[in-house]
């Protein structure tokens, strides 16, 4: 499994943030590879589960994400079984009247699809993919 950690201020209540990331509808807004986000429902944990279409490497992955986790304002836990195994983990804290995001994945390279060379250029396409979702919601959530 590789693990991705980041973290970024955001210049705006944390419920604004947490309601905003936390509409699966808004992630191909800020997500630059979320092709489609769709069959969205509430989940047992207060989450909401969906199905989504992700590009990587050219290829185009669909899977299901159930939230596992589900805090108010303060955290969520998302898995997916299927498409792309991964575990996404949205910490939120509220500072001086802004939020202080950390985002940790832990996901499985499709090796068997994209073949070991590929690997670690996925792997780096990803870090900056997080960095940009980051950065795309910073810019959402500060206008």
């Amino acid at each position: 499994m590789v693990k991705i950690k980041r973290t970024i201020h955001i210049d705006a209540p944390v419920e604004k943030v947490f309601e905003f990331a936390n509409v699966p509808e808004n992630l191909p807004e800020i997500w630059p590879s979320m092709v489609k986000v769709d069959n969205v429902k509430r989940s047992t944990t207060q989450g909401r589960d969906y199905d989504w279409q992700y590009k990587m490497a050219g290829m185009l992955f669909k899977g299901h994400s159930k939230t596992t986790e589900f805090v108010p304002n303060d955290l969520v836990v998302v898995e997916n079984k299927e498409g792309i195994p991964s575990k996404f983990v949205w910490d939120y804290h509220a500072e001086n009247g802004g939020t202080e995001l950390e985002l940790e994945v832990e996901y499985t390279v499709p090796v068997p699809l994209l073949g070991k060379v590929a690997e670690k250029l996925v792997r780096r396409i990803n870090e900056n993919e997080a960095d940009v979702m980051l950065a795309n919601l910073k810019a959402a959530m500060e206008l």
